[in-house]
């Protein structure tokens, strides 16, 4: 039987749409999804290392505080020259914890337990860290202190040397830190050179003053 030919339908076969055509396009969408996942996962990992603060600064920042310079002064003093001032005490254990230049730390340990943090900084790195004693109304050992929040004392040797005793631990009291405190080699500290407005006026050296002298008198004329 004859069947007339379908006009306006081409019988040849790159026409006729195949299996493989639409795979193709599945295949390109889920290769981007890919790759935007993988720009997205980049772009955040980016940006999470731009905020996260070098060793140093934390290293610097827990164990200085109070916004400690992050440069050190040139004229600082090396860490080394404060290990023979820290004191020692039966019963507890002083270990070194870090030194740097114009800064030197020791823990407190008894029964394997830090329960307080010992430290001199030198204040010329930073000198508005020693701006704080100028106001203080309490002194140890004739220096002038201040509490650093509920758990540090401090005090200001030379006007340049800031001597701090940090608790760890409860059993660490205010008067536990005033106690050590005055257990630092303070009078060797205060030989350490100062500040050079105040290098005259150090415990137990009176500022030097002029004797007077007699007024000159000088002859009148004749009348």
């Amino acid at each position: 039987m004859y069947k007339p030919a379908l006009y306006g339908r081409s019988p040849l076969p790159y026409s006729v749409a195949t299996p493989f055509s639409g795979e193709k396009c599945m295949v390109s969408a889920r290769w981007l999804k890919v790759c935007m996942a993988l720009c997205l996962s980049l772009l955040l990992f980016v940006t999470a290392c731009s905020k996260a603060p070098s060793p140093y600064e934390q290293v610097q920042k827990d164990t200085t505080g109070w916004g400690a310079p992050k440069a050190v002064a040139k004229d600082a003093e090396k860490g080394s020259t404060f290990n023979q001032f820290f004191p020692s005490l039966k019963g507890f254990d002083v270990i070194p914890s870090q030194e740097k230049k114009g800064f030197a730390e020791y823990k407190v340990n008894k029964d394997g337990k830090t329960v307080a943090m010992l430290s001199i900084n030198d204040t010329i790195s930073l000198p508005t860290a020693a701006v704080k004693y100028q106001s203080a109304t309490e002194q140890i050992a004739g220096y002038p202190t201040v509490e650093q929040g509920s758990t540090t004392t401090g005090i200001l040797v030379n006007d340049r040397y800031q001597i701090k005793v940090m608790s760890r631990d409860p059993s660490f009291t205010r008067e536990d830190r005033v106690d050590w405190l005055q257990k630092f080699d303070l009078r060797g500290i205060a030989k350490l050179e100062g500040t050079a407005a105040n290098k005259a006026l150090l415990p137990n050296n009176k500022p030097s003053i002029a004797p007077k002298l007699p007024p000159v008198l000088s002859p009148q004329p004749a009348g």
